[in-house]
């Protein structure tokens, strides 16, 4: 049934995505069947790509069914620089092989998962007001004042969707901007939070409630732009307004559990973690209500194995998705089959050429993404129309705050 599985090829393709890139793996069999996945260089892993040809060669010739397996030797061959770019290979070659093996077996991936408990599942909008107001060039209409947000927020309500995530921004004459100190924009190194940032966050917030209306989540992303001192500051200021989630990235369980404990909201946190090793010290601490897991670094073969481990400390997840269509779709697998989901994460604003660059778009009615039945992930990259998008040498995390 399976025919000739062994792994021919493994390469690496990319594309323009505007502020950034997009990054895929392409892994071909014997018999010539083929499996893509995405992963992302921007979010702080300059290399993965090189990483990923070079532990390739581990990988062809093998069994592509026997993801375990490869995944254990590759394991093994890594285990003095286990984790960051290279955890982050080892589960972008992981995504593809299952796409491989869901092809080759006629089934969606979330067969290989142990089946879909649900058809749809419910998301957020995320960035909402942020990606217009960071990247106006590429996301229209730009934000440039309150009422813009306020617009997006009653954009949010009217198309359906039941919640959205957006970011911390300060306002300069009523023009909001990005606050990102923890990555570098302004560069603040102490990373401090004063009244400034307290009041306008606050503005801010109020000012997306009023446009999406009372029965819309607002959930809030701090990503790592304080420290706990700063973060209670933070949830303190806010803690009379109704929100979903604070999402907080810490490197410390014992700060982040302190945090929680002292949080009138519910946070969320975990998504710059890669292996079950990493998360267990959070997990001990019970140092978050929502566990975030990026399964694109992860490989979602072992994501469902950190989301078991969550589910006995009693902790719902939610996959980390911001990257392309193909993220979303091995994201939207996970979300079908996990059973402690909480709500998947995803970016309503896209780039013009998105549609062009896969064979199939999320479907999303009334805020929920339904589940396709399509062989393996259910979209994959159109490489002709990746030609027709060359990637270009600078984007991400690594050009923020720089002059073009």
């Amino acid at each position: 049934m399976a025919g000739n599985s062994r792994v021919r090829s493994v390469e690496t393709l990319a594309c323009d995505a505007g502020w950034r890139n997009y990054h895929f793996v392409k892994i071909t069999t014997e018999d010539g069947v083929v499996g893509y996945s995405e992963f992302d260089e921007g979010f702080g892993s300059p290399g993965l790509g090189a990483a990923i040809e070079r532990l390739a060669v581990r990988v062809v010739g093998q069994n592509a069914l026997q993801h375990e397996r490869i995944f254990a030797e590759l394991t093994a061959v890594t285990r003095p620089s286990t984790g960051g770019v290279i955890a982050q290979a080892l589960g972008a070659i992981e995504n593809a092989l299952l796409d491989v093996k869901g092809k080759v077996l006629g089934v969606p991936c979330y067969e290989l998962l142990g089946g879909k408990i649900r058809d749809r599942i419910r998301v957020y909008w995320s960035h909402c007001a942020t990606w217009r107001i960071n990247h106006p060039s590429w996301y229209k209409p730009a934000i440039t004042d309150l009422d813009g947000v306020k617009a997006i927020g009653r954009e949010v309500r009217e198309k359906k969707f039941t919640a959205l995530k957006t970011n911390i921004f300060t306002y300069t004459d009523g023009k909001p901007q990005g606050w990102r100190p923890g990555f570098g924009v302004p560069f603040e190194p102490e990373i401090n939070v004063d009244r400034r940032v307290l009041r306008d966050l606050r503005m801010h917030l109020e000012a997306i409630r009023d446009g999406a209306g009372p029965d819309v989540d607002i959930l809030l992303d701090l990503n790592f732009n304080a420290k706990t001192e700063g973060y209670l500051k933070i949830l303190r200021e806010i803690a009379d307004l109704d929100m979903f989630w604070i999402e907080i990235d810490s490197f410390s369980p014992e700060a982040l559990g302190y945090i929680r404990r002292h949080s009138p909201h519910p946070i969320s946190s975990c998504e710059t973690l890669t292996g079950l090793r990493e998360f267990l010290p959070y997990f001990r601490e019970q140092a978050m209500d929502v566990a975030i897991i990026d399964t694109p670094w992860n490989g979602v073969w072992q994501s469902m194995k950190i989301a078991a481990a969550a589910e006995a400390c009693e902790v719902n997840v939610a996959p980390h998705n911001f990257y392309g269509h193909l993220c979303t779709m091995m994201n939207a697998h996970f979300s079908a089959a996990v059973p402690n989901l909480r709500i998947m994460e995803t970016d309503i604003d896209r780039l013009a050429w998105d549609h062009e660059l896969f064979t199939h778009a999320p479907e999303i009615i009334d805020g929920h993404l339904i589940i396709p039945d399509r062989p393996g992930w259910g979209t994959e990259p159109n490489e002709e129309a990746l030609r027709a998008h060359p990637p270009k040498g600078k984007g991400g995390l690594l050009s923020y705050g720089q002059k073009n």
